[in-house]
């Protein structure tokens, strides 16, 4: 089945608690009902039933995206992509293995929403691997419980999680630091100031070589478009003139009741005109 499951569930814009308050108001689907919309999804390609089965479960998001509230960022948007993950969810679930769509789309859910606090919890990504990604997010949750881990803590993390203690460390001040502000901080004239990386950028833009380079290529530009402009008949050029290089475009009717002939004719010779100028320019 190649569906394409698109359903129309943004978190509307300042109105989040409007939002869920509507979702938790969707009926829910008993267990034969929501059998049998998978089943219409999945032989049919029903998109009204995946669009039934979406819908009963956003309320599932809401309770799942609650529980990455402590990372800071905007709640709308954890549901927003928990919502993305249910559709996939939805999409690949199989009415014959016997599971009710909640306990299939759990991990969808969790996992579309673990990838947006990565991509934007920190503007330097801390886990790149799957491993790395899975360690963040428990040594994230234990951390919460412990505060700073002790040599022998860090330890146990490294065997519940089977990875090597120095992992668990290196991950540890990862996530300790701070992202430094690009821009810099405090004043110029402190004692404290702090340039920023903005500061040992260079700008090239007006290098005096990129200066001339450019203007010589305008100027060229210029000239060439000129001749391929003096190559045209007075009428063609006038067309060409009129409808792209003044400020005030004429339309081809007024072009047409210029010259007393029919738009179709003015369209003709513009065409014929451009591609002699084209011709003329790669020559």
């Amino acid at each position: 089945m190649n569906t394409s499951l698109s359903v129309d569930i943004a978190v509307p814009s300042g109105s989040l608690e409007a939002y869920v308050q509507g979702v938790s108001q969707i009926p829910m689907l008993g267990a034969e009902e929501e059998r049998q919309l998978a089943i219409r999804l999945r032989e049919e390609g029903d998109v009204n039933a995946a669009r039934q089965l979406v819908m009963s479960h956003l309320r599932f998001v809401v309770h799942i995206a609650r529980g990455y509230s402590g990372y800071g960022l905007p709640q709308a948007d954890l549901i927003q992509e928990g919502n993305i993950g249910l559709m996939k969810a939805v999409k690949r679930f199989d009415p014959s293995v016997n599971v009710r769509l909640v306990s299939f789309a759990v991990h969808w859910i969790r996992a579309e929403i673990h990838e947006y606090i990565l991509r934007n919890w920190r503007i330097v990504k801390l886990a790149t691997t799957k491993a790395q990604r899975k360690l963040f997010f428990n040594l994230r949750k234990n951390k919460k419980r412990l505060g700073w881990f002790s040599q022998a803590e860090v330890e146990a993390v490294a065997h519940d999680l089977d990875v090597p203690a120095a992992t668990v460390r290196e991950m540890e001040k990862r996530m300790s630091a701070h992202d430094a502000s690009f821009d810099g901080y405090g004043e110029s004239n402190d004692d404290d100031f702090q340039p920023s990386p903005a500061g040992f950028l260079r700008d090239n833009s007006m290098e005096p070589s990129s200066v001339l380079e450019a203007a010589d290529w305008e100027t060229h530009n210029h000239e060439m478009l000129l001749d391929a402009l003096q190559g045209l008949d007075e009428r063609s050029r006038d067309i060409v003139q009129s409808r792209w290089l003044s400020e005030k475009k004429a339309t081809l009717h007024e072009l047409a009741d210029k010259y007393h002939i029919s738009a179709e004719r003015v369209r003709q010779l513009e065409k014929n005109a451009m591609k002699k100028m084209k011709g003329a320019l790669a020559a």
